[in-house]
């Protein structure tokens, strides 16, 4: 890999969501959206990299995974009006299937091409499979912790807006009520991700998220999830009780155990 290709695989991925730029306000929020999340996934994975001390080659690599982990997110709401996979087209296999369509990676080498496209074609499965290689294993928990540590970003801005002012695709649907599910609050208690079939409300949305914690990987994520506070700015739009302040505790425990 030269130092030309990621500039230009970047000028590729700016020509290509902006053809998706509309004149209507609420579809071209939604493409913002996905554009502003790239680049923040892009400089999450390099501070990870840095953090973590691995080799430029890597860091690298690292961060091609990032700028295309999310591709097919342009063409799925177009398609579909969604970000949700459930109801569309799984956007990580599709993010894959459009590089490889494209042949946006033909410059790179076969080994490095392979792992980048499944890299992006896994990112969003809900553990990492026990049949990877450990290079394969590395770089998809680097784009996984990437890409939570920015969704937590989205979301904390998303329910801090009013209604009106909201990507309309980023809630998933899920409504907008006072309750909350105990079986995914049990789950987060147990240090465990909540799966997204177990949802019915958006405060089980946001208790999914938080539960990503438990899916973190390097202590670099750890410090840069602290640092940002996303516990504390997440658990804030959740009801005041006391199950939700306990399972807070438990997040945070789990978060200082990682750090020490």
């Amino acid at each position: 890999m030269t130092m030309l290709e990621i500039p230009l695989l970047k000028a590729w991925f700016a020509d290509y969501s902006r053809s998706f730029a509309s004149s209507d306000q609420e579809k071209q929020r939604n493409i913002s959206l996905k554009e502003y999340h790239t680049h923040k996934v892009c400089e999450n994975i390099r501070s990870i990299t840095l953090g973590e001390s691995l080799s430029p080659e890597k860091q690298d690599i690292a961060e091609i995974i990032a700028l295309f982990h999310d591709l097919g997110r342009f063409e799925q709401y177009r398609r579909y009006k969604t970000f949700k996979d459930s109801d569309s087209i799984n956007h990580a296999a599709l993010s894959a299937d459009i590089l490889q369509e494209k042949n946006v990676l033909a410059a790179l080498a076969n080994a490095e091409r392979e792992l980048i496209l499944k890299s992006v074609r896994l990112h969003n499965i809900f553990s990492i499979p026990e049949n990877l290689t450990q290079e394969e294993i590395l770089f998809l928990k680097l784009i996984r912790d990437a890409d939570k540590l920015d969704i937590w970003r989205v979301f904390i801005e998303f329910y801090a807006l009013p209604a009106t002012e909201r990507a309309s695709a980023a809630g998933l649907g899920f409504p907008d009520l006072p309750e909350y599910s105990p079986e995914v609050l049990a789950t987060l208690n147990s240090r465990r991700m909540v799966s997204l079939s177990m949802l019915k409300t958006l405060n089980d949305f946001k208790l999914l998220q938080l539960s990503w914690v438990f899916d973190l990987n390097f202590t670099t994520s750890f410090r840069i999830l602290q640092e940002r506070a996303y516990i504390d700015h997440l658990s804030a739009t959740l009801p005041k009780d006391e199950r939700i302040l306990d399972a807070v505790v438990t997040l945070k425990t789990f978060v200082h155990e990682r750090l020490t």
